[in-house]
C-alpha cells in the first residue's frame, strides 16, 4: 500500500456539554494540527500515487467552512458533541466525497483508503480511518 500524507492546521471553538468532558463542558478553544493520508495500492506512469499538490489544496479547501468558526455554530453539528473524533470523521466524509468528484486530479480513482488525524496537542490525537 503506497501513501501521501499532507498536513494543515484550523483554529475553533466549541463546547462539550456533557458532565463527563469536566471543565471542557465550557466555550474553549482548539488548534487542530490536520493530517490527512490518501492510500493507493498502485502508483500511475509517473511513480504517483495521489498529486500532493492536489492533496494539499483540497484539504485546506476542505478545513476553511471550519477555521476560526464556533463548531456549535456550524449548521452540519447542530445538535452533535464535536469531540475530536467526530471533527475528524467529518473531515473524513467530505475528503471522501471530493475523491469521488475527482477532485484530487486523474488518479483520484486509485484512492482506496483515508486517514484523518486530528492532534489536539503534542500528547494527544484522535483519527478516523476508512476504505472508500
Amino acid at each position: 500500500m503506497f501513501a501521501v500524507e499532507v498536513r494543515d492546521h484550523i483554529m475553533i471553538a466549541h463546547s462539550l456539554p456533557r458532565p463527563v468532558f469536566g471543565p471542557a463542558q465550557g466555550m474553549h478553544g482548539a488548534t487542530y494540527v490536520v493530517d490527512a493520508v490518501f492510500f493507493t495500492r498502485d502508483l500511475d506512469e509517473d511513480g504517483l500515487g495521489v498529486d500532493i499538490g492536489a492533496a494539499t489544496t483540497v484539504l485546506a479547501e476542505v478545513l476553511k467552512p471550519l477555521n476560526y468558526k464556533n463548531l456549535d455554530e456550524v449548521e452540519t453539528f447542530k445538535g452533535r458533541v464535536t469531540t475530536t473524533e467526530v471533527v475528524a470523521k467529518h473531515i473524513f466524509d467530505e475528503l471522501a466525497a471530493a475523491v469521488a468528484d475527482k477532485r484530487l486530479g486523474p488518479g483520484s480513482h486509485r484512492i482506496c483508503r483515508l486517514k484523518i488525524t486530528l492532534h489536539e496537542s503534542h500528547a494527544a490525537r484522535a483519527w478516523y480511518e476508512g476504505d472508500l
